[in-house]
């Protein structure tokens, strides 16, 4: 069994997944949950910092250069949001092993979520929805 999470939702993912009230296994499960994808957000600030430094140059420090006000110096603003939009459009991989029965449990905590959402929150349930709609079984129907 695997979850695709999509880089652009890994926080607001976590975001969400912390408000939820949860009891037992459902709430040790979220919690990994988390963990794994609080993780992988450490990657993905860093490979996009490697995007920023290669549009900016670096400092003495190795910083990324920035201009007076405190902003990335980017040269070439359209590409590198060209190439963060597609950096960010790859997707996290969760899948079996230790992981599946912790993928079972919150796929029901997913499709089982009964409160009002609107806005970001709207869109983040949507993507995890999708995402944990779409995990399979090993053996499944591809």
């Amino acid at each position: 069994m695997q979850v695709k999470i999509q880089y652009s939702y890994l926080v607001d993912s976590i975001n969400f997944l912390s408000t939820m009230t949860l009891k037992g296994k459902q709430s040790i499960h979220r919690t990994r949950f988390i963990k794994q994808l609080s993780e992988k957000i450490k990657q993905v600030s860093e490979e996009e910092l490697q995007l920023i430094k290669e549009f900016t140059g670096t400092d003495d420090n190795g910083d990324p250069n920035k201009n007076k006000d405190g902003s990335f110096a980017i040269d070439d603003i359209n590409e590198f949001k060209r190439q963060q939009n597609d950096y960010l459009s790859d997707f996290y991989v969760i899948e079996g092993g230790d992981a599946h029965g912790m993928i079972k449990t919150m796929k029901g905590i997913i499709e089982n979520y009964d409160k009002e959402v609107s806005g970001k929150e709207a869109d983040t349930f949507e993507h995890l929805y999708t995402a944990f709609e779409n995990s399979k079984e090993k053996g499944d129907e591809e």
